[in-house]
């Protein structure tokens, strides 16, 4: 008779149980998300469901889809604000915004956009360069209900102080409480700063390319994958990007050490600016 697994080969074997049983009942594939914050969201949801094992919670999932849409939103990646890493916008205002001038129309690709926040900073910026009329942002998610929120526009009120001295920071050129109203206890940002955006379901871990774009943005997404996965998605933005076009990543994030470094020049390096040269 085999010796019984240990706890740990056991939570191994629920985790890939539940992960491809979710791919093939749903088909959301998370299979290759990095372990420890994967295990982390699944044990919140254990408790939220009141269930007492990865086992019962992947019972729960494939026959409660109420369950699926607490667990999917427990695994997007929703830690977002508006002009988070104001360096990164100052950079972008100062090294980005001259090339996209030479273009008489921009696509921008925001990918991994969660609530929205990074969408208007951006829509922010290039209205402020004189870019936004010539200019389309896709901005995606795989989470169709953070979507919604991102349409909707509505911040917590609360956040607009940090939010102000983010956007100054980030070379911010106006009064930033002209791009929003506030009603009760959120701030409604103007609907004009989505007249050129468009919101669409996308999952990076299995959708194709959809377009061919001059900037991608996809900021502290990517440290949530696995380097397999990574390097699936730089492939997929590599092939998304036209020649000279811009990659946008994280701070923590690096296009080194993956099969496409060479392929880029750096436009900032502190930043995460690469261009597409090869």
């Amino acid at each position: 008779m085999p010796a019984p697994a240990d706890h740990h080969e056991l939570e191994e074997l629920e985790v890939e149980l539940l992960l491809e049983a979710v791919y093939r009942h749903y088909g959301f594939d998370f299979r290759q998300y990095a372990q420890a914050s994967l295990k982390r969201r699944l044990y919140r949801r254990m408790a939220v469901e009141r269930v007492s094992s990865l086992s019962q919670l992947q019972d729960r999932l494939l026959h409660e889809p109420g369950s699926m849409e607490g667990l999917l939103l427990d695994l997007s990646i929703n830690v977002t604000s508006m002009f988070r890493d104001p360096t990164f916008y100052a950079a972008f205002r100062e090294k980005v915004a001259p090339a996209l001038h030479t273009y008489p129309f921009t696509r921008i690709w925001c990918a991994g956009c969660s609530t929205g926040e990074e969408v208007y900073s951006l829509a922010i910026l290039l209205q402020e360069e004189g870019l936004y009329e010539h200019t389309r942002i896709y901005a995606t998610d795989i989470n169709k209900n953070v979507l919604l929120t991102a349409r909707e526009g509505v911040f917590p009120l609360e956040r607009m102080k940090q939010y102000t001295q983010n956007y100054l920071r980030g070379g911010g050129k106006r009064d930033f409480s002209e791009y929003y109203v506030a009603a009760y206890d959120g701030a409604r940002f103007s609907r004009s700063l989505l007249e050129n955006v468009v919101f669409a379901q996308h999952n990076l871990a299995m959708d194709s390319a959809f377009n061919e774009f001059n900037v991608i943005l996809c900021r502290n997404v990517m440290i949530y994958f696995d380097r397999e996965l990574q390097e699936r998605v730089h492939g997929l933005f590599f092939d998304s990007l036209e020649r000279y076009g811009i990659l946008a990543l994280g701070h923590k994030e690096s296009i080194r050490f993956t099969g496409f470094a060479g392929r880029y020049e750096e436009i900032d390096a502190e930043e995460r600016l690469y261009r597409k040269v090869a």
